[in-house]
């Protein structure tokens, strides 16, 4: 018997309130394990309400979003948002530092079964190549690549089983897009035949460093990519 897709949607629809325009139209989509999908198209033409959608950040107006073959009732959300994780292009970072932050999540319900492992963190933030100093730096000193750094690491530790990355590397500096990528890869690597990942990227070389599937968006319509990059 063939595993249920880990993440599925089918027939999303997204309207705008005000207008009724169509914003997502009838999108098909099916992730496995072990995948990595890309999404490209131009500025405006719906990868990131889609992405939004596929985290149940925002209402759809028809169609269904599936976790291992089942639709995700009310009660199911919490869950399903820890393990389908939403990455966003502008961390929104809690007053603190960099540990105050990655300790933020095990206060919320759906987090009180897991604890805080600092030196999981350490290990991550070594990965990312930040200094020891990194996790007591205050939040509001952080430059935007040392944001986003943080913000992907308060994901990771808690192991994610999807990540849905929404141009996390937009507008950053080499460095600081790299180190993105590398926590991106090793966190996949560790666990191939239970993840996947879905990439939201306007870099043409970013493509084809991660590879993958690929897909593109235009004017709400999400379609298959002609090659499969290796």
């Amino acid at each position: 018997m063939t595993a249920p897709f880990l993440l599925e949607a089918r027939a999303l629809v997204r309207r705008d309130a005000r207008t009724a325009t169509t914003l997502l139209d009838a999108a098909d989509f099916a992730l496995a394990a072990g995948e990595r999908v890309l999404i490209t198209g131009p500025s405006g033409s719906g990868k990131s309400v889609f992405m939004r959608a596929l985290a149940l950040l925002d209402p759809i107006d028809s169609g269904h979003v599936l976790w291992h073959g089942r639709d995700i009732d009310r009660h199911a959300i919490p869950r399903y948002r820890r393990s389908v994780a939403y990455v966003r292009q502008r961390p929104a970072l809690v007053d603190g530092t960099v540990e105050d932050n990655l300790r933020y999540p095990y206060s919320l319900q759906a987090y009180r079964d897991a604890r805080f492992d600092r030196d999981r963190a350490e290990q991550l933030s070594r990965a990312a190549g930040r200094g020891q100093d990194f996790l007591a730096k205050r939040a509001g000193d952080l430059s935007g690549g040392e944001a986003q750094v943080a913000s992907l690491i308060r994901v990771l530790q808690l192991a994610p089983e999807v990540l849905l990355l929404d141009e996390p590397t937009a507008s950053l500096d080499p460095e600081s897009t790299r180190a993105i990528e590398t926590l991106v890869a090793d966190w996949f690597d560790a666990d191939r035949s239970a993840r996947a990942s879905l990439w939201v990227s306007h870099d043409p070389a970013q493509v084809e460093r991660i590879g993958g599937r690929r897909m593109t968006m235009h004017a709400g319509r999400l379609t298959a990519y002609k090659e499969v990059i290796e």
